[in-house]
């Protein structure tokens, strides 16, 4: 079994609610957040498997086309392949956020479905995001949490870092028998 590396998108990976963009609804809106590119190479040289899950409520709600959600995906990639850094694969759930829906973060299931694809041991795997839900959806898969961001301790997670980039670096080997 492989360890995994799961990854909330927005405010984790790229901007959102920045000066330069509120929402990411077009590929022309993702903006790498410094230091992510190096960051997801750090975490596939270290063993990861990285996914990407992210809740996109926006397509539900009519904002975004799942289409664009695709074409912002496939931007993604390209801006990481630029650090050589690659995530295996995306799940999102594009339902409204009070469907509630088996797929939508703080539920589990993304993360537990890329698991079971990927021969994931979620024990030695890592959940990391910038919302309570991120967190809850790592602790309820079974996964050590990480919650990045500045100055905000409320949700209760394992590990705290300012961004990803101090996380990857921190983060041991897959072969560490040691762990955070």
């Amino acid at each position: 079994m492989y360890a995994g590396m799961f990854l909330d998108r927005d405010g984790v990976i790229n901007e959102v609610l920045s000066e330069r963009v509120k929402f990411v609804n077009q590929p022309e809106d993702f903006h790498l957040l410094e230091g992510a590119g190096e960051a997801i190479r750090i975490l596939n040289e270290k063993g990861y498997q990285v996914f990407v899950v992210t809740n996109q409520g926006g397509i539900g709600l009519g904002y975004m086309e799942e289409e664009n959600l695709h074409a912002i995906h496939e931007k993604m990639r390209e801006d990481l392949a630029a650090f050589e850094a690659r995530v295996e694969d995306i799940a999102y759930c594009p339902h409204q956020p009070h469907d509630q829906c088996a797929c939508r973060k703080p539920k589990p299931k993304m993360i537990e479905d890329l698991a079971e694809a990927y021969d994931i041991d979620l024990s030695r795997s890592y959940m990391v995001g910038d919302r309570k839900p991120d967190i809850e959806a790592g602790q309820a898969a079974g996964t050590k949490t990480v919650y990045v961001g500045s100055g905000n301790r409320e949700p209760e997670a394992d590990f705290y870092y300012d961004d990803l980039l101090s996380f990857a670096r921190d983060c041991p080997h897959v072969l560490c028998p040691h762990v955070l």
